[in-house]
């Protein structure tokens, strides 16, 4: 894959700059479930007796030593995947089968190639170096804003900044935080939040309360893009500069100093459910070979790597809601270049980008752009997708893409002034500054939700009230709303859902119902569905191997569980309709699921999904 390239640019507006920063290209190894591999600071050993010794050599000889990528031991990994499991809102995947090379980077690829020919191994891959996911400069962005203050020398006090947070305001324009701030709670009171990426500045004037700092990982002295995320987020209610969407939430962060599985499930590990980890990265992918570009095309979210997949996963699987950057790569991500499966990855991987094959549980963000005329500039009709932005089914929702007013760079008060503490922006850029939009906002809801003691959104409600609520995608000239990157939060809209009964009431959505064998034995079944003792479908005929599509059936509220009964319809009056089966949608259990209805010898499947 990629040879080693590591990047930098400013908030997006005056131009990329290459700077040796951020990532490391990483090499994963995967062991075969059979091998019950074992690393240990003595070496490697198989528990099932299998011969590790070419896999110690091509370690040894690489000047190389294997690692377990997720720190616990083995088997701490699989008893707490057992443990999970039995209450878990998701899969929860096997960790105990990641390893990672810490080797020299020229001899990453040859490396990755030699194990993934050993018999313990199953698959060994180099990932592309992550990079932040700031936008490439905006064309005409050298120009001065004709509205923007004077920048240099800071003044003796910081001015008020909050003006020019348009995404701030009311909907359509903003996500109407202003009104979740009028709701007990609605500043994100009680909610803990982890931001993930390189480096951060916790001491500056905007971002010193309701933090935690870096709780993991190296700091890294390039802090202007983690500055500018958590000002988004959490910029300090002081009078001066700007505020953050949800800034009583309590944030922290963990650096990708080390591997950035490692560093997921490291964040995982200080959060509760309910809370929110954000990921502020993503990656060269397969539309150039894996090659880091200074303009980011062809760069992916990245999820579509199968180790940080199973790390969000993991997140997920504890009901923690991770939102992640789609990414800058102005990539398609329903194109089928991204079904193909690269070389050392598993023979079990299938593309992310379909949750049909699989699905992480993350909220993925895109970028729109925001008002013309904001800050004197026009980037398209309002919400509309930005031209780097990714697109695409998996594309939960929207954030600014461009013209984000936050902490750090110090392009609108700062430079040259040396005091960094003091610096703000006026274009933070990207599906970086989209991300921690959508992050505030869900902060602002749960935050009311703990404040009234209700039930907190999952990562899968989550989901479904982003894709139900909020303003709409709009067409622009050769970008129309077809590419999809979802709606703005609407945070109005978003509380009004869900706030008044504590939650969004949970639902059931039919998917289809499959006929395996009839319980008429000369014809098709008449079959149709009740749930909670009222008919929803049918009655339809049905015969061996038919299937009926049900997926534009509206979803259906229900509360604790609901009640799912399929009947076989009989004509004559004298014969009452023979019940096939009952089944029960439960709250709590959000994703797709399958019943099974086998009365009267018949043999169907149903297939549905759970959203709360």
């Amino acid at each position: 894959m990629a040879k080693r390239r590591a990047r930098r640019t400013n908030a997006g507006g005056d131009g990329a700059r290459p700077e040796n920063v951020p990532g490391a290209r990483e090499l994963i190894v995967v062991a075969r479930d059979d091998a019950l591999l074992r690393a240990t600071p003595e070496g490697v050993a198989s528990l099932a007796g299998a011969d590790v010794r070419p896999l110690a050599r091509a370690v040894e000889r690489s000047q190389g030593t294997l690692r377990r990528l997720f720190a616990t031991t083995e088997e701490a990994l699989i008893t707490e995947r057992l443990e999970l499991e039995a209450t878990a809102a998701a899969p929860v995947p096997d960790l105990s089968v990641y390893y990672y090379v810490d080797a020299p980077d020229e001899r990453l690829d040859d490396l990755a190639a030699e194990l993934a020919e050993t018999e313990t191994v199953e698959a060994a891959y180099v990932k592309p170096p992550g990079e932040p996911p700031i936008a490439p400069p905006a064309r005409g962005a050298r120009a001065r804003r004709a509205d923007a203050p004077d920048s240099g020398a800071a003044p003796a006090a910081t001015p008020d900044f909050v003006a020019r947070q348009i995404y701030l305001q009311s909907a359509p324009a903003g996500i109407d935080a202003q009104f979740a701030w009028t709701r007990p709670g609605g500043r994100g009171s009680g909610v803990n939040v982890i931001d993930l990426e390189w480096g951060w500045r916790f001491n500056h004037e905007d971002l010193r309360a309701i933090q935690g700092g870096v709780v993991g990982g190296v700091n890294s002295s390039d802090d202007d893009h983690g500055t500018a995320v958590i000002g988004e987020i959490s910029g300090d209610r002081n009078g001066y500069g700007v505020v953050g969407i949800c800034p009583d939430a309590h944030i922290s962060a963990v650096a990708f100093s080390m591997p950035t599985a490692q560093a997921i499930r490291m964040a995982a590990d200080r959060l509760r459910p309910g809370d929110i980890m954000l990921l502020e990265i993503h990656r060269a992918g397969p539309r150039h070979n894996f090659q880091p570009r200074l303009d980011q095309r062809g760069y992916v979210a990245i999820e579509w790597w199968p180790d940080d997949f199973d790390a969000i996963r993991y997140v997920v699987s504890r009901g923690i809601i991770v939102v992640e950057a789609a990414g800058n790569g102005a990539e398609d991500l329903d194109d089928p270049i991204y079904e193909i499966r690269p070389g050392g990855f598993p023979q079990s991987w299938r593309n992310p980008f379909n949750r049909s094959n699989r699905d992480s549980g993350a909220i993925v963000v895109g970028a729109g752009a925001p008002p013309p005329g904001t800050h004197g500039q026009n980037h398209g009709a309002d919400r509309s997708r930005l031209s780097f932005s990714n697109y695409g089914a998996l594309i939960d929702a929207q954030g600014w893409g461009r013209e984000v007013t936050t902490t750090g760079y110090g392009d609108l008060q700062g430079q040259p002034d040396p005091d960094r503490d003091r610096w703000y922006t006026d274009h933070f850029s990207g599906t970086s500054s989209a991300s921690p939009i959508v992050v505030g906002a869900i902060g602002c809801v749960q935050g009311i939700l703990r404040q009234q003691g209700g039930r907190l959104l999952t990562p899968a409600t989550t989901r479904d009230l982003l894709r139900s609520t909020g303003s709409p995608q709009q067409d622009t000239p050769g970008r129309p709303a077809t590419q999809r990157i979802g709606n703005r939060p609407d945070l109005r809209q978003m509380i009004g859902r869900v706030a008044s009964g504590g939650t969004q009431q949970p639902t059931v959505r039919l998917i289809a119902l499959d006929c395996h064998r009839t319980e008429d034995w000369f014809g098709p079944d008449e079959a149709y569905l009740n749930v909670n003792g009222r008919r929803v479908w049918g009655p339809v005929s049905l015969n061996n191997g038919q299937s009926a599509d049900l997926t534009r059936l509206r979803p259906i509220a229900f509360r604790r569980r609901a009640r799912i009964d399929l009947y076989d319809e009989d004509n004559g009056g004298w014969d009452p309709d023979d019940h096939l089966g009952t089944g029960y949608a439960w709250a709590g259990t959000p994703g797709e699921q399958s019943l099974q209805f086998r009365g009267h010898g018949a043999a169907y499947t149903l297939t549905f999904e759970v959203n709360g």
